[in-house]
């Protein structure tokens, strides 16, 4: 028999859906912020939110491509660097739950005090980019094949996938990023080291803006 508690809520249904994913998210947190292995961001077809106050980014290198996921396709600018460091780093996402509702994961790292969160060859695929942006020695309208500055395309992209050959791309020496806020789809880095790193879950719709 299921417990029901407070609300008529059932909370051994709830357990069963919640409990493994997060503490697998925790162990996964625990290890980023460690340094201890590679990171790949993408939550069953679904967005997340991204915010920065600053990024800084060597080897930086952006093109059009197809996300597919089990939501379907979705067009989206791949942005790609070698390396970047991170200044107040926040990502959310909003989970519906079966009967209990939506559940808001927050992840926030590099904040006050703590170092900036480092990355290297970081892939973003994102649908919606607002920043104040400054690109030194910029490339624009360089073939996607051919670009020499940044770390190529991403290796988990397949063919037919994600990029078409020969496609429209940008790259630069360096990029600088301040007031980022972003929607994206998916994330992945070599490194991805997470200083001051803070996860938190609660009911309800908590996102980073």
């Amino acid at each position: 028999m299921e417990s029901v508690a407070r609300g008529g809520t059932r909370w051994k249904r709830f357990a069963v859906v919640m409990v493994p994913s997060v503490a697998a998210t925790a162990a996964i947190g625990v290890a980023l912020a460690q340094g201890a292995l590679a990171a790949s961001f993408s939550v069953s077809g679904q967005q997340f939110k991204v915010t920065a106050k600053s990024l800084d980014g060597e080897g930086f290198v952006q093109y059009g491509a197809m996300d597919v996921g089990k939501s379907g396709k979705h067009p989206v600018a791949v942005v790609g660097m070698e390396e970047a460091r991170i200044r107040n780093l926040c990502q959310s996402v909003v989970v519906p739950v079966p009967v209990f509702g939506d559940v808001s994961m927050k992840l926030t790292a590099g904040g006050k005090g703590a170092p900036r969160v480092y990355a290297k060859k970081l892939f973003i695929d994102a649908d919606d980019l607002k920043a104040n942006a400054t690109f030194t020695n910029v490339d624009i309208g360089v073939s996607v094949d051919r670009t020499t500055k940044g770390p190529g395309t991403n290796p988990q992209d397949q063919p037919g996938k994600q990029y078409v050959p020969d496609s429209f791309a940008q790259q630069a020496d360096k990029v600088r990023f301040t007031d980022v806020k972003q929607r994206a789809w998916a994330t992945s880095a070599g490194t991805f080291k997470l200083s001051g790193l803070h996860m938190s879950v609660k009911k309800g719709k908590h996102e980073c803006y």
